[in-house]
Formats: C-alpha cells, sequence, structure tokens
C-alpha cells in the first residue's frame, strides 16, 4: 500500500506501539489522527507530525463514531483504522481473581473497541470498496498470557473478530492485519527502548511499527513481529498438552527465580 495522501487513524495513539506507528504513518505521508484518551500527548504528537488529534475513549461507542465522524469531516474518508488500545492489569491471586469490573474492562477495550470501529466504518468502506482495519491483538491471542486470564482471554477473541472481518468482507475490498507481538518496551509494562537493548526477547515500539508497515504493504493478516512466536503456535497445535506443560514449568520458573509470576516478568525469562 501506498501511504501517501492515506487518512489513517491510530487509537492508543498517543504512547508506545500507537505513537511509533503514527510516527511511521507520517514519515511516508499519511494524514494521520493521534487517537487517545490522553489530548496533552495526543496533540503534542499531532503538531509534531502535521496530523490532528482527538479525544476517545475506545471503551464507548458514541466516541469511536464522533471521532470518525470528526476525522472524515476533517481529513477525508478513513483508509486505515488501527485499533491499538490496550491495557494489562494483571490478576490478583488465582485465574478468575480479577473483579468482574477488570474483565468487562478488558473486554471492552480488546474486543468491542474493534467492533464499535468496523460498525461505524465498515458500510462506507465497502461502499467505496476499499479500507484497511489493523486490530491490534498480542501474542498472548494465539497463545496464553501466564498472570493475566482476562488479558489473554479477550487478544484470543480479538484474534477471531479479526478473522470474521477477513472472511466476511475480503471479497469487499477490505483488508485485515491483526498485530500479535510479544514483549515490547513500552510503558505498559514499564520499560523503556534501552530495556529492549538488554533483552533478545524485547523489541521496541519503533520495530513493532515498523512490522506493522512491513504487514500491511504485504496485505498479510497475521503479523508477527517476534518470529519466535510462530514456532511457539505451531508447538502449541502439534502437541497442545506437552505446550501447557511448558508453560506451567515456565511459570514455576519465573515464581522460583523471580519471586513472581507477572505479566511484567517473561520477557527476562524468555
Amino acid at each position: 500500500m501506498d501511504f501517501q495522501g492515506k487518512v489513517v487513524v491510530v487509537t492508543g495513539g498517543a504512547s508506545g506501539i500507537g505513537a511509533a506507528m503514527v510516527r511511521k504513518f507520517a514519515a511516508l505521508g499519511a494524514q494521520t489522527c493521534v487517537a487517545d484518551l490522553d489530548m496533552d500527548a495526543a496533540q503534542a504528537l499531532a503538531d509534531h507530525v502535521g496530523g490532528m488529534a482527538m479525544r476517545c475513549d475506545v471503551t464507548s461507542e458514541g466516541d469511536i463514531i464522533a471521532m470518525c465522524n470528526g476525522v472524515t469531516a476533517t481529513l477525508g474518508p478513513i483508509d486505515v483504522f488501527v485499533s491499538n488500545a490496550g491495557l494489562g492489569r494483571g490478576q490478583p491471586s488465582h485465574a478468575a481473581s480479577a473483579t468482574n469490573e477488570t474483565w468487562m474492562l478488558n473486554w471492552n477495550v480488546h474486543v468491542m473497541a474493534h467492533v464499535y470501529a468496523a460498525r461505524a466504518l465498515l458500510p462506507q468502506m465497502i461502499e467505496r470498496g476499499s479500507g484497511y482495519f489493523v486490530n491490534v491483538a498480542s501474542a498472548a491471542g494465539l497463545l496464553n498470557q501466564i498472570g493475566d486470564a482476562a488479558y489473554s482471554a479477550t487478544k484470543h477473541a480479538a484474534v477471531s473478530f479479526a478473522e470474521s472481518l477477513a472472511i466476511s468482507h475480503g471479497n469487499d475490498g477490505i483488508g485485515v492485519s491483526v498485530l500479535c507481538p510479544q514483549y515490547v518496551a513500552t510503558p505498559l509494562i514499564d520499560l523503556s527502548d534501552a530495556d529492549a537493548a538488554h533483552h533478545v526477547s524485547l523489541m521496541t515500539a519503533d520495530d513493532v511499527a515498523q512490522s506493522t508497515i512491513d504487514g500491511i504493504t504485504g496485505k498479510q493478516f497475521r503479523i508477527l513481529s517476534h518470529p519466535v512466536v510462530s514456532e511457539y503456535v505451531k508447538a502449541r497445535a502439534l502437541d497442545p498438552d506437552g505446550w501447557l506443560e511448558g508453560m506451567r514449568r515456565l511459570k514455576a520458573k519465573a515464581e522460583r527465580e523471580l519471586g513472581q509470576a507477572g505479566i511484567k516478568d517473561f520477557y527476562k525469562l524468555v
């Protein structure tokens, strides 16, 4: 895809992977919208790249509709929509210990936000025979995240919804990619690019953003910024029970060597 002049929206675009994507798209000539709850950071980035910023709570369908309408009125029809906003809170103890509020927040951010965006944009994209969705999931959506059942379950759902979009609307001229990164040095896990330089399992947000650009250009559905994830996925498919046992061993190793099995610690072991 030639991004010159294309209208690109990135939710959760003010920091981390989202901000890196905004910078990459803008450098390729796209007209960008930084959509985020943090308007100060969103506006600062938009000013830097020559784009626009809009406040958007992705758990609100009304906010997403209003944001899409605002972008369309200002920049023109949206060509690429990147549903990137996400969160990771972990679980207090056992796999079902997170509160209902936490489970529903994960569901609304990781799944319904993607549904709301598709619902808002698909009719016009289908009518003009073009458009692209990038739904940011996680390697946890193909595998699992030890220590956060709500995150894992909703990221699996995000992958499934992206598949439904691709199956249902590929013949309508709609492109779909699902990004499934493993560990990325971002504020989500309290890490920076400096940390990535010291851990082979960590990638920078810029690296992941470039993988995304390459994936869209190549019309690739599943974008794996961390190549090793494909090997894990194959192992899981070939021997599900063996894979589960390996994950249990990894959890035990984290507890033994790190004193905990928190979601922000496993990059040190994989």
